[in-house]
């Protein structure tokens, strides 16, 4: 892999406090209430989840990092030479560099994230670990329309990296909506390269979103510690507790911030009262067929032309392409 030794300053496209306050009031105010998962990554949570791919429950990583180590070579191929790599949610960037690894040519790389110290703080170490790579990143929500930055050499086409099954979040109308704007991003010639979580049983998956540990526990009411440190709440922690169920039905794992006690709740001068019991959804994390998610995605314009799963079908990087 080869490109320009250039590095540029950050594209600063970071949600405002105001749309982070105008969000968590909106979830609030619904019934059930809501909590939007794409804040769960603030410094402290950034960190929170690095741990969790750690951990011997949270199965997703380590077999995601198998498939990639495996057949990164396969993936690189497809992608082809001379690419813009846009990552949505880099987050450590760990995978990524199996991918840069066997990439020819890159033109950029451009990593997507909503932590901004986050963001800034993998990007040094990766660009001490690829002087070469013009690594152009960009802080903002990819839910979003945003900016795409300058690199000094023209790109061939463009790719997206979406990896740890993150589009998992996504209702099927949102997760079709995204696809369709990566669609568009990418243009013609371009393509995706996805993780999703395959479909299993419960046990497992509910092991994963519940481990021993308690460190997706902190995960989960670590987003109502950012809401009192960013947004002048006052949600005692104690008084809530974490809840993961796999719901079958529905083919998703669906995660909770209980209330174990009635309570009234202050936030920028809004009150919420919150009744014992009362369960507060903070994500959804669905898990899919491989045709199911091909069929999803072909209705956003993106053809499946590769995929790769592990040895026990537990999980699977997809290649599609976006065609004329």
């Amino acid at each position: 892999m080869c490109a320009q030794s250039v590095k540029s300053a950050l594209l600063d496209q970071e949600p405002s406090s105001e749309s982070f306050l105008n969000e968590i009031l909106f979830g609030l105010q619904q019934y059930p209430k809501t909590l939007p998962c794409k804040y769960f990554y603030d410094k402290r949570g950034s960190r929170l989840f690095d741990q969790i791919c750690d951990l011997e429950e949270y199965y997703l990583t380590r077999t995601e990092l198998a498939i990639m180590e495996i057949y990164a070579p396969q993936m690189a191929a497809q992608i082809g030479e001379g690419v813009m790599l846009i990552e949505y949610g880099s987050g450590s960037s760990v995978k990524t560099r199996i991918l840069l690894d066997h990439l020819h040519s890159v033109a950029a790389y451009v990593p997507v994230d909503i932590s901004r110290k986050h963001l800034q703080h993998s990007c040094r170490n990766l660009a001490r670990s690829y002087p070469l790579l013009d690594v152009r990143p960009v802080c903002a929500d990819f839910n979003t329309d945003f900016d795409l930055p300058f690199s000094l050499r023209q790109p061939s086409h463009c790719a997206v990296y979406f990896s740890g099954s993150t589009i998992g979040n996504f209702e099927r109308c949102e997760a079709l909506e995204l696809l369709s704007r990566i669609a568009t991003l990418c243009g013609t010639g371009g393509g995706l390269l996805i993780g999703i979580d395959l479909i299993k049983d419960r046990k497992t998956l509910e092991a994963a979103y519940n481990d021993a540990g308690g460190l997706t526990a902190e995960f989960n009411l670590n987003l109502l510690r950012r809401i009192n440190h960013e947004l002048h709440g006052d949600f005692r922690l104690d008084q809530y507790r974490h809840l993961a169920v796999y719901n079958a039905q529905q083919s998703r794992v669906e995660i909770f911030i209980e209330s174990l006690c009635d309570q009234t709740v202050t936030i920028a001068d809004n009150v919420f009262d919150i009744a014992a019991g009362e369960s507060i959804c903070t994500e959804h994390s669905h898990k899919y067929t491989v045709d199911g998610f091909a069929s999803i995605a072909s209705e956003a314009g993106l053809t499946l032309r590769k995929h790769w799963t592990d040895d026990q079908n537990r999980f699977a990087v997809l290649h599609f392409a976006v065609l004329d």
